[in-house]
């Protein structure tokens, strides 16, 4: 008896040695991106990113507190993702499991190694009191592609975000009342992008069927060329020229990626 995974991957290899996908798209089609600003009015800065048919809420809020030890004169960034059960009955309510706390690190990754948020500009008081940036994110649909939607809705949630009023008197955040201060971000926008491996075939943006299937996968974070982040998922490894073919395909597709969300990064 045919396993049915293993004939779904094969009919998928199948078209994938065609060039086609189930849905009509090419090798290195994303899907329609819709981007939604402002879903939140209790957030500093919120999207809602629809890739296909897949959904995350992303939000940005501020707060101050004691700075790290290590790092005295800087800001704080906390990532965080929720797995909800509404959004697949793979995800259970309770304790972070793996998935929710790999989705967070490495979007943590993607913001924090390519410094797209300047904290030092985050200084309050040396050794005393800075700000803290918080990342959240929430599926609400996993279509697959899950790492794309909240790599993208976090820095289109950090553009859009502004510093909470700041009592420096009282030494006090004023709740509820945003100044027009933005949080202080790089030129640079590193957007991520996922390649899988199936079987031969290197793709991007795929469907939970594609995703299921995949041998590996990496997500890149990047922009006009220049690699900020790299973090690689599943044990199977990539051959040196697997690599560089995934290279290729990043610096391929970043126009594409970038026309269908330039306008929410303005």
């Amino acid at each position: 008896m045919i396993n049915k995974s293993n004939l779904i991957k094969q009919r998928i290899e199948k078209y994938l040695a065609e060039g086609k996908r189930f849905d009509g798209r090419t090798p290195e089609e994303f899907r329609e991106v819709i981007i939604e600003t402002g879903v939140s009015k209790h957030a500093e800065g919120s999207v809602r990113v629809k890739i296909g048919k897949t959904e995350v809420l992303v939000g940005v809020k501020m707060n101050v507190g004691e700075p790290y030890p290590d790092s005295p004169d800087s800001g704080n960034l906390m990532v965080t993702a929720e797995l909800l059960p509404l959004s697949s009955p793979r995800f259970e309510s309770g304790p972070p499991r793996f998935p929710s706390i790999e989705l967070g690190r490495i979007t943590d990754r993607g913001v924090r190694e390519s410094k797209f948020i300047d904290l030092k500009k985050l200084c309050i008081k040396k050794g005393e009191k800075v700000w803290t940036v918080f990342i959240d994110i929430y599926s609400i649909n996993d279509d697959g592609n899950l790492l794309d939607a909240a790599g993208i809705g976090a820095i289109v949630a950090l553009k859009n975000a502004k510093i909470p009023k700041y009592d420096a008197k009282e030494e006090k955040v004023l709740f509820g009342e945003l100044s027009e201060e933005s949080v202080p971000l790089s030129k640079e926008i590193p957007l991520p992008v996922t390649i899988y491996k199936i079987g031969d075939n290197l793709i991007i943006d795929p469907t939970k069927e594609e995703e299921d299937v995949s041998d590996t996968r990496i997500t890149v974070g990047s922009s006009e060329g220049v690699v900020f982040s790299m973090q690689k998922g599943n044990e199977k490894s990539l051959s040196i020229e697997e690599f560089n073919k995934v290279m290729d395909l990043v610096k391929k597709t970043e126009k594409e990626r970038n026309l269908k969300i330039a306008k929410f990064l303005k």
